[in-house]
């Protein structure tokens, strides 16, 4: 071995790599424990309007060491954690400072009895007051499903908008089955049952029912005369050229 160049100048090179990373470990240890880099501020930016301040302060309050040991990974997983919180992005700013910046979930609707949806169909838990729930639309469907029923949604609300509601209020329920139709509740009180997609999609069926509606149901009381309540009313539309309607209270 001693007489043989090709291997010295290999053991000799490997000895080098290895003292090369024990000083780089060595440094980088007294880069993280120094206080010469001190971490003196930590900032939060995004509109909150619904996360609690108090759960974002503890949260970054938990960053330890200085501005290079600050175990970025786990503030973000700690804000994660904080209710209403969608999105969080956190990053170094030299020579002293961490940023972090937090989206929050904007609510689209109800799902079930005690979830949410944002505007990007995505379920999420927090609570909100009575009337805020109120104004939400209420979505059902399998696991899973809650993007499908946002974007259908916004294309039932398109397409039923000339009917005269507000376009937030015209539809106020949608079910997606378990068999995969689809069924709509309006706000006047309108049940609409559009079936599966096949040959012919949903939304065709919707959009020739809106088409037919002014010289049809549109002509039909839509409240009780001795009431004034909205009369319960089930459409189907599960036919090729032609709908069915159901009005409680109605006989024949």
């Amino acid at each position: 071995m001693w007489d043989n160049p090709r291997l010295l100048n290999t053991a000799a090179n490997a000895l080098i790599g290895v003292a090369a990373l024990l000083f780089a470990y060595a440094g980088l240890q007294l880069l993280l424990r120094s206080p010469l880099f001190p971490l003196k501020e930590i900032v939060v930016r995004g509109e909150l309007k619904n996360a609690a301040a108090a759960e974002v302060e503890i949260a970054v309050d938990g960053v330890g060491g200085n501005f290079f040991a600050a175990d970025l990974a786990a503030v973000r997983a700690r804000l994660e954690q904080v209710s209403w919180v969608r999105h969080v992005d956190v990053r170094r700013v030299w020579p002293d400072r961490i940023e972090v910046k937090l989206e929050e979930h904007v609510a689209f609707a109800r799902w079930g009895d005690t979830g949410l949806v944002n505007t990007f169909g995505e379920p999420f838990t927090a609570s909100m007051d009575g009337a805020g729930e109120a104004r939400l639309p209420l979505f059902a469907g399998p696991a899973g499903t809650e993007g499908e029923l946002t974007r259908r949604y916004r294309r039932f609300v398109e397409l039923l908008a000339p009917l005269g509601e507000t376009p937030e209020r015209v539809v106020v329920g949608i079910v997606l089955t378990p068999r995969y139709a689809w069924q709509l509740r309006l706000a006047d009180g309108l049940n609409l049952e559009l079936g599966r997609d096949g040959a012919e999609p949903v939304e065709q069926r919707l959009a020739r029912f809106v088409a037919a509606y002014p010289v049809s149901l549109g002509r039909l009381p839509r409240r009780a005369a001795a009431t004034g309540a909205e009369i319960e009313r089930h459409v189907d539309l599960r036919y090729p050229n032609g709908f069915a309607l159901r009005v409680a209270g109605w006989k024949g």
